[in-house]
């Protein structure tokens, strides 16, 4: 059927067993499993926090893929591109590296609890990385399916600065939000980082004027083709938003998350969009 979308990027924030199981790690481990034995290809990426054991997981350095800079605040930040397998379910994780933002032994906060001064640019760079990645992969997604806030610029690139590359010209965006939704405020200057070539700061507006995670969660939303509440407490300002955006979203069903039939339904929900 001509509506099939048989190829899936996930672009995680999290994944089991390389993090904690969650609700966002479980799905980004058990989730491209289930595409896959549908018969759909699939690319899993998420960052690489340094609480990850590289020797325990077998990750190692993809050399064709990495070696690039992403140039944010005028710094040069190199791109370092790790793989490992998750040899039970056949699929292998892609990880975003670089020394100074993903490097530290925590994810998102500090010992002391305290969010990291810098996760907007952290969220930049994966992004961005993940999308340059994907294109020295030349691997053209049907579907990007993003999971986790650190994801939510994804959206915006990808409708904005990569919507006339042929690799991603025809990518539709899924976007499953959850309840991880930052209360914090980021830096007041997050939009001004996060522009790039053709992404403005008219672009970026909800962030310029209030930057915290529930306008960085309607930002992510207004650039995507679909909404996917991945969890019960997903804030109702962004399901709100939403659905006044006139977004298709499919609801959470904790049925169909205990019983596994949820990957039916998202794989319905990739054809539809």
């Amino acid at each position: 059927m001509s509506d099939y979308k048989r190829k899936i990027l996930f672009v995680n924030s999290e994944i089991y067993p390389y993090l904690p199981e969650s609700e966002i790690a479980s799905i980004g481990r058990y989730l491209p499993q289930g595409v896959q034995e549908r018969k759909r290809e699939i690319r899993s990426f998420m960052p690489r926090f340094g609480c990850i054991n590289e020797r325990k997981n077998q990750l190692h350095e993809v050399i064709r893929l990495s070696g690039m800079n992403l140039i944010i605040s005028d710094v040069d930040r190199p791109l370092i591109i790790k793989v490992a397998s998750i040899s039970s379910a056949r699929i292998q994780v892609y990880f975003i590296d670089n020394e100074d933002y993903f490097r530290r032994k925590q994810t998102f906060r500090d010992e002391n609890g305290e969010f990291f001064q810098d996760n907007d640019e952290r969220a930049i760079f994966f992004a961005r990385g993940v999308l340059e990645t994907v294109k020295k992969l030349r691997w053209a997604p049907d579907v990007i399916h993003c999971h986790g806030w650190i994801s939510h610029l994804v959206p915006v690139y990808l409708k904005k600065a990569y919507k006339d590359d042929p690799i991603f010209s025809s990518s539709k965006i899924v976007l499953s939000l959850y309840d991880d939704t930052p209360v914090e405020r980021f830096q007041d200057n997050f939009a001004q980082k996060a522009c790039l070539s053709s992404v403005g700061m008219e672009d970026l507006s909800a962030i310029e004027s209030e930057p915290d995670g529930i306008k960085l969660a309607q930002c992510a939303a207004q650039y995507s083709d679909g909404v996917i509440l991945g969890a019960e407490g997903v804030d109702e300002r962004i399901v709100s938003f939403c659905r006044d955006k006139g977004l298709p979203v499919l609801p959470f069903s904790a049925q169909a998350m205990e019983d596994g039939s949820y990957v039916d339904e998202y794989c319905d929900f990739y054809d539809k969009i």
